[in-house]
């Protein structure tokens, strides 16, 4: 059980007064990673235990493999198919014992994040009375414009299933929901939400990922530029990652655009502009890009489509 002393959830664990020497996190998605990359950096002998057998399973698999890989070389121990089954606190530390292929070990730590999902605040939202209608796990039922079983109730962010637990989908839903009451009506497309792991580096993607457009069947075709190519992240000394972009192979949509890099999150913005456009990929590799900066790997991500990248040493 969580006592936030030495079984942590995600929010203490922003906040202790030391580093530790040596911590566990039971999960390796994007809250674990985040805290992870934090304490690491900051000189904890950190460990992430995640139960699937596949890294960021929801990520570009691509840029999942890159993450990865860097990951690994900076220090982090990220342990895959580790299904912990139990936890005890004994003398200040906490003793970890998990499951994989290979069968059952014990690690032993001073911290103890546990980061494997979230769940909506709920409970005590409503009176009994009020008849507001749940989910078997505790998220708000509501229609596609935010609005619940009772009448002028809506709900919005993280209480709902409408689209990923992101602050800046909660901050338009409520945007939306005072303009619907203002008899506006301007729906948000969760389709193009970028999605942000802040790490170290940033992973950063908008729309679909290769694995999935590849299960649907779809026509595609891919281009990709990495930031080692760039002369701006070389003047940082920030060279690892990629730039992917995915359009479609008969009218040139883009699809899927998928970032590992510095800046990641700001680098998406671009491309979450010209998927709300419908822009193709000619439409980015057409845009003059200032240089040096690291969107000129977005640019000639665009041109790598066609096999026409500038910069590739």
């Amino acid at each position: 059980p969580i006592d936030n002393e030495f079984i942590i959830d995600a929010v203490t664990a922003l906040n202790l007064e030391a580093v530790p020497k040596k911590l566990a996190i039971i999960g390796a998605g994007v809250v674990g990673l985040e805290l992870a990359s934090i304490w690491h950096r900051l000189g904890a002998e950190t460990v992430l235990l995640e139960a699937q057998e596949n890294f960021l399973s929801l990520v570009d698999h691509q840029i999942a493999a890159e993450a990865y890989g860097i990951f690994q070389k900076q220090g982090l121990d990220i342990r895959l198919g580790a299904r912990v089954i139990s936890a005890k606190k004994a003398n200040k530390k906490v003793t970890v014992d998990y499951q994989d292929h290979n069968g059952t070990h014990s690690l032993r730590v001073d911290k103890l994040i546990v980061a494997c999902g979230r769940k909506p605040n709920s409970n005590g939202l409503a009176a009994p009375e009020a008849d507001l209608l749940l989910d078997e796990n505790g998220y708000v039922y509501v229609e596609d414009n935010c609005r619940t079983n009772l009448p002028g109730v809506y709900a919005i962010g993280d209480l709902t299933v409408l689209g990923p637990m992101l602050a800046h989908k909660g901050i338009e839903e409520g945007v939306f929901v005072a303009e619907l009451i203002a008899g506006l009506h301007n729906p948000i497309n969760y389709d193009n939400l970028p999605s942000v792991i802040y790490a170290e580096p940033e992973i950063a993607w908008v729309g679909q990922t290769e694995q999935a457009l590849r299960a649907a069947g779809v026509a595609i075709k891919i281009g990709i530029f990495p930031l080692s190519a760039t002369v701006r992240a070389y003047a940082i000394g920030k060279t690892q990652g990629l730039v992917k972009i995915i359009a479609h192979a008969d009218n040139d949509k883009i699809l899927g655009v998928h970032i590992i890099g510095s800046q990641a999150s700001e680098l998406i913005a671009e491309a979450v502009l010209a998927m709300e456009f419908s822009a193709s990929s000619e439409d980015l590799a057409s845009t003059i890009h200032a240089r040096p900066t690291l969107s000129e790997a977005v640019h000639d991500a665009a041109l790598a489509l066609k096999e026409r990248a500038l910069h590739l040493p």
